[in-house]
């Protein structure tokens, strides 16, 4: 009952990530297990992402069903892709009306505590978002304001039940994965977006070759994505080629790692790998 059978990918790591959890929980900790637990948790972010874009099933119950399950997995519900994704960044592109645009937290940076930062500064302005979209869906009685709530009660439920059987293996196996897969779910908007140009009707996003597509479900080809949200993740590939030339060439990043290196740990003392912004800066505000 999949719509895309290309989304086995997605539920081997729905399966795997719990299974590492419970193993260790049993049998002890494993560093090579926790650090693929780690990984994981990346791929549950873009799962969490691309299931808000193309649900992944025929079935509504289904659907419902995995949006609970990547509540329960990401440590926070799928309803706020909603407001934060889909509503805003979506639709207003990285531009001034985005509210977690990148630029808009102490200028238009690309470094590395930009970086580390960012996920608190857009949990700070997105969190109003969800507050209101809630409060819409409760004062016109949709069912949409009752699957929010009972996401947020299977994911207190979970750990509530897990802290009281044991506080260290929960803190360990299950809060810290996953608060590491939030900040890499809230940070991968700096590593898209930081000194593109929102202003702009192309060149608001930067796009990532290499490993990180066939591991992480194409999240870095980005600018095909906000071109065709509708697209099912696996047909980004074909679409980016169209885009590719398109862009300014700086947002043709390469690879994500070998970016990230140049960028926020060479950038700061060799001026050749140094970040430069494309946006004119009177638009930034």
């Amino acid at each position: 009952m999949l719509v895309n059978r290309r989304d086995v990918h997605s539920l081997a790591y729905l399966a795997a990530l719990p299974a590492l959890a419970a193993w260790q929980w049993v049998h002890g900790f494993s560093l090579p297990l926790y650090a693929a637990m780690l990984f994981l948790t990346l791929g549950i972010g873009v799962i969490h992402h691309n299931h808000t874009h193309r649900r992944m099933w025929r079935n509504k119950h289904l659907n419902r069903a995995t949006d609970l399950w990547l509540s329960l997995l990401q440590g926070h519900p799928t309803y706020v892709f909603y407001p934060a994704h889909v509503a805003n960044h979506h639709r207003y592109r990285h531009g001034v009306k985005d509210v977690a645009r990148t630029y808009r937290f102490g200028g238009d940076t690309n470094h590395l505590w930009g970086y580390l930062i960012h996920p608190l500064q857009a949990v700070a302005v997105l969190y109003p978002l969800f507050w209101r979209w809630l409060l819409r869906q409760y004062r016109r009685g949709s069912g949409a304001w009752r699957h929010a709530l009972c996401q947020y009660l299977a994911v207190l439920a979970l750990w509530g039940g897990l802290a009281w059987v044991d506080l260290e293996k929960w803190l360990l196996l299950v809060l810290l994965p996953q608060l590491h897969g939030l900040h890499w779910l809230l940070a991968t908007n700096y590593l898209q977006h930081a000194h593109a140009d929102g202003a702009s009707r192309i060149d608001y996003a930067r796009n990532f070759e290499g490993w990180v597509n066939p591991l992480l479900f194409n999240i870095g080809l980005h600018t095909a994505h906000h071109e065709h949200p509708r697209a099912h993740w696996s047909e980004l590939t074909k679409l980016h080629p169209h885009y590719r030339d398109k862009v300014h060439p700086r947002l043709n990043a390469g690879g994500l790692l070998p970016y990230m290196f140049r960028t926020f740990l060479l950038g700061p003392f060799f001026p050749r790998w140094r970040s430069r912004p494309l946006m004119d800066p009177t638009e930034i505000r």
